[in-house]
């Protein structure tokens, strides 16, 4: 099923999101209604509330005395983490029921206000962030809800920064304008990106890709979304991957690339990349069948060398290569020191983008990107393989050594 964690700071409008993706067919998973049934009487957590606060706690019906709960608090880290420590392992334990529970091919969209300060965001395919202007959110706190202008404040100042969130989102909704025009968001990301998604998830399919080689000035963001990716990898198989690199065009400051996140996840073996493929599956990179071999080159020119796996994502609003490859390998090796050599020479930089645009131009009526990266294959062994090897060389550029 595809995983949704949706959050937004205060104030943000996330509750009007929440709503309508339930609408759409989503299975809703609210944090916030789970905390407050886990701490329902008779529970464990309202035990574990009384014996870490004491029995002044509860209320005249012996429900939890929230307000009071809130006071002893407010203000305080130690108590507050002392709670948390409480909570919100509960909610993440029924939460996963609710998840675990539901069909496979559903959406499930789990509503958690903490996500980003929790660090809860490679437990997900996606996050999705609901976005405001502070002024703006501060306004709505005062005018609808009858907060103060300090309340509000500190209820902000409680809450991870807003450019935080927004690093963490791979969808950034903007609840700045009219009810309407939120409700269209929410609308076409459903309709074009998450449903397709789940759709391509459960078959264990890739999301197909269409239209001619595009070539896009560098994108500053691209580090960033790799780094997210990389991490909800790593989450995925912790034990398996040894590392993952970003590594392609878009791992380049300056070149001009194809809006494709290339990523090689380093193993200890091709059988550990076999164990590997189904979590990387159901993480969102299926595996593509007949990709396994990259081409070889002319100092070790042996194919069973060159065998990789290759992975690319189900979703199709983020397109990623997943190069999955033995760690000291030819093949992984390549990836690296091509990368380096890029980014450390100016005129390799230069040369290799000349040649991209001239294959672009030249496959620019092409209905897909195939031609386009076969063409650049002899480039690789011909030109770019001596002239990497010798800055090498020069440089005394060794790969990283992954430590067991």
């Amino acid at each position: 099923m595809l995983k949704i964690g949706l959050t937004g700071g205060i104030a943000s409008g996330k509750s009007v999101v929440a709503s309508r993706l339930k609408e759409r067919g989503a299975v809703l998973v609210d944090a916030d209604a789970l905390a407050r049934e886990v701490v329902e009487p008779g529970t464990e957590g309202l035990e574990r509330i009384v014996a870490e606060f004491g029995q002044d706690m509860l209320d005249a019906e012996g429900r939890l005395d929230r307000p009071r709960l809130g006071e002893a608090v407010f203000g305080n880290k130690d108590r507050l983490a002392a709670l948390n420590s409480i909570v919100h392992p509960l909610v993440r334990a029924r939460a996963a029921a609710i998840t675990n529970a539901a069909p496979e091919d559903l959406v499930v969209v789990q509503d958690i206000p903490l996500l980003v300060e929790t660090g809860q965001g490679n437990n997900f395919h996606l996050v999705l962030v609901v976005d405001a202007p502070d002024g703006l959110r501060l306004e709505r706190m005062q005018q609808l809800r009858g907060m103060s202008a300090e309340a509000s404040r500190s209820r902000m100042a409680a809450q991870a920064p807003r450019d935080t969130r927004l690093a963490a989102a791979d969808v950034v909704l903007d609840n700045s304008g009219t009810l309407q025009h939120t409700l269209e968001q929410v609308d076409n990301l459903w309709d074009t990106r998450l449903l397709p998604y789940a759709r391509n998830l459960a078959a264990g399919v890739r999301a197909a890709r269409t239209g001619a080689p595009i070539l896009e000035a560098y994108r500053e963001d691209w580090p960033q979304q790799a780094a997210r990716i990389a991490a909800r990898l790593m989450a995925a198989a912790p034990g398996l991957i040894l590392a993952v690199d970003h590594i392609g065009s878009s791992s380049v400051p300056g070149l001009a690339a194809k809006d494709v996140i290339d990523l090689q996840v380093a193993v200890s073996g091709l059988d550990a990349a076999d164990r590997l493929a189904p979590l990387l599956g159901a993480a969102g990179f299926p595996l593509v069948p007949g990709a396994g071999q990259d081409t070889p080159k002319p100092t070790d020119p042996d194919p069973a060398k060159w065998q990789k796996r290759f992975h690319a994502n189900a979703d199709p609003g983020r397109a990623v290569n997943i190069h999955v490859r033995v760690a000291g390998s030819p093949g992984w090796r390549y990836a690296l020191l091509f990368r380096d050599w890029l980014r450390n020479d100016p005129s390799a930089r230069s040369l290799y983008q000349t040649h991209k645009a001239e294959l672009a131009a030249a496959h620019a009526s092409s209905g897909s990107t195939r031609a386009y990266a076969e063409a650049k294959e002899p480039w690789f062994t011909d030109v770019a393989w001596p002239a990497m090897a010798a800055w090498a060389g020069a440089t005394g550029w060794e790969p990283p050594s992954y430590a067991p």
